[in-house]
């Protein structure tokens, strides 16, 4: 592995390209039932004909565990949000436009996003009372059957080689199509599917709408969660009444920089 260019480093793993692949390397110490768990999440997403990078194979290498993935050229969402400002809207308007293709396809072996939440509000360092709250609250909500990524951010879409305008959707119920007019037309495609689970949409975006916060993206998280809810027609409150509890799933994580902002978040049930 000496020899294989570090893409990415995270916490108990290292990502590697390797040729026309890319090796996800998983710390020795990292739990087996989770490591082929994400790699049938992956499989199970490339069977919903949704474009992803295709599952490889899974080995060990030097006694770790590793999921080996096919290599897709190009710049990540953020990247091109970062490096075009002006082009914000756009980007944003392909963003939503990938996360509705991504809701419109279902997995039914999938794990179900309320019975994994469960899990985590039981596991977090919130009271009972609290506890209880969250718990009363996830369990009215509805239950649908799309597919939830867990982490949907500009940074887990890759733009491949072309136009970016190619990518834009021009109507709400196409998947991003080409401009006639661009000479070589872009793609997109959607990575990391350690998280996903089928369920309910709302709870996905209010993910979103959290993780843009969490990196002091405050701006972007309400043109974000505003544009969302006009695609879908969805609600504003509705997805607000799920913040809370992803609020209390990410605590799990226990990242101190995120605890005060996520308990603020938390608390909200004891005022509703």
């Amino acid at each position: 592995m000496n020899n294989y260019e570090v893409l990415a480093q995270r916490s108990k793993k290292v990502i590697y390209k390797d040729g026309d692949t890319v090796l996800k390397v998983f710390d020795s110490d990292y739990s087996k039932a989770d490591i082929l768990n994400e790699a049938l999440n992956q499989a199970r997403i490339e069977e919903t004909g949704l474009n992803v990078p295709k599952l490889l194979e899974v080995s060990k290498i030097d006694g770790k565990w590793a999921i080996r993935i096919e290599y897709i050229p190009g710049r990540t969402l953020k990247e091109l949000m970062d490096e075009n400002p002006d082009k914000l809207d756009e980007y944003l308007d392909l963003f939503v436009n990938i996360q509705k293709e991504i809701f419109s396809k279902e997995a039914p072996l999938l794990n179900k996003i309320k019975d994994k939440f469960h899990r985590k509000i039981s596991a977090s360092r919130f009271d009972a009372t609290t506890r209880f709250e969250l718990h009363t609250r996830l369990n009215s909500m509805k239950d649908h059957k799309k597919i939830c990524h867990g982490d949907f951010t500009p940074s887990n879409i890759i733009i491949t080689p072309g136009d970016t305008r190619a990518c834009i959707s021009s109507d709400d119920n196409s998947t991003p199509t080409s401009d006639h007019n661009a000479q070589k037309t872009a793609n997109y495609f959607i990575l990391d599917w350690s998280h996903v689970t089928q369920g309910n949409a709302a709870a996905d975006a209010a993910r979103t709408y959290m993780l843009f916060c969490l990196k002091g993206q405050d701006e972007i998280a309400e043109k974000y969660l505003k544009l969302f809810c006009k695609e879908t027609d969805t609600a504003m409150q509705y997805v607000q009444r799920w913040m809370p509890i992803v609020a209390c799933t990410q605590s799990v994580k226990g990242k101190e920089n995120e605890q005060d902002f996520l308990d603020r978040w938390v608390n909200v049930v004891e005022y509703e």
